[in-house]
């Protein structure tokens, strides 16, 4: 039995079960996405090994014998038990019951870390969540003082209790609809947008300063704006093709994702971008279901760094 023990017995149950409810071997490869020649080889290794036939090979496609049955019977029976060996794997790392407690910035309600919990439900559908939106430093001070397991923040400041796992740079840019006059050029200058009515973003978004901030460096003052200290009201605005917005990356994600607006990074020296990051309190103990959930956070914040990257090149 030494080559049939060789090779993982989940997959050669899979490739089995496979065969036995389309009766064929090519249906059971094109459902498991592989070879007619990766099944064929592993049935007949495990007839080989065990001495007997699995199937008839009939003329309109193939039967299970008696022995094929018995061993089908057994195989589900072996995937019944190991579903609640797992369980119990999950259990005694904390997974069955658990619950997971973080925080975010607002700006995240829609995009990679929606995704992230999206994940964790189908995964682990047992635990539950206690999720707090708020601005950054409300969330820095519940991780502080261990009322959240982790939470995202922008531009965390150096603070000894607090430690960042992972971080993400997110640049600025000038955002339009893809109707705008200027969303096919390669790169736009203030002097560009002399005749647009500019969505600025007001008090208390992080952004705010950060725009200002350009303007006074260019001594631009936009002939006509419209502020708001809502970002999805400017968006809609934008979309609508009633003008221009300076905004980050992170601000305009979901409409990028669906391809509904045109993003032109800043790339000017002294523009600073906006930092987002992924903190929790040192030394605390994490909980094996926060674990989970933490590196499927990076995971998607590496992805979103490629993309940016890409969009820079």
């Amino acid at each position: 039995m030494s080559k049939l023990i060789n090779t993982p017995f989940s997959r050669f149950s899979d490739y089995f079960i496979a065969v036995a409810k389309s009766r064929s071997l090519r249906k059971a490869a094109d459902q498991l996405f592989i070879s007619v020649s990766a099944v064929h080889r592993q049935i007949a290794l495990a007839e080989e090994e065990l001495g007997i036939d699995l199937f008839e090979r009939l003329p309109n496609g193939l039967k299970l014998t008696l022995a094929g049955e018995m061993l089908y019977a057994d195989i589900l029976k072996w995937q019944k038990e190991f579903q609640q060996t797992c369980i119990r794997f999950d259990e005694i790392q904390g997974l069955k019951r658990g619950s997971i407690e973080f925080g975010l910035i607002s700006a995240l309600s829609e995009g990679f870390v929606m995704q992230s919990l999206q994940h964790m439900y189908a995964q682990y559908p047992w635990i539950n969540f206690n999720i707090r939106v708020a601005d950054s430093e409300v969330i820095a001070r519940k991780i502080i003082d261990t009322e959240l397991d982790f939470g995202l923040i922008l531009n965390p400041k150096a603070h000894h209790q607090l430690e960042v796992l992972h971080f993400l740079e997110l640049p600025l840019g000038f955002v339009m609809s893809k109707q705008h006059p200027l969303a096919e050029a390669e790169r736009i200058y203030f002097s560009d947008t002399l005749d647009d009515n500019h969505f600025i973003a007001a008090e208390p978004l992080i952004i705010h300063d950060y725009v200002q901030a350009m303007y006074k460096h260019h001594k631009f003052i936009p002939a006509r704006k419209t502020e708001s200290n809502d970002i999805r009201l400017m968006n809609s605005m934008i979309k609508a093709n009633t003008g221009i917005g300076i905004l980050s990356y992170l601000d305009v994600f979901p409409e990028l994702q669906r391809d509904e607006l045109i993003f032109k990074l800043i790339t000017e020296k002294g523009v600073r971008p906006l930092t987002i990051a992924l903190c929790v309190a040192p030394k605390r103990q994490i909980s094996r279901a926060s674990q989970l959930m933490i590196k499927h956070i990076i995971e998607q914040m590496e992805q979103l760094k490629s993309q940016i990257s890409q969009q820079a090149a």
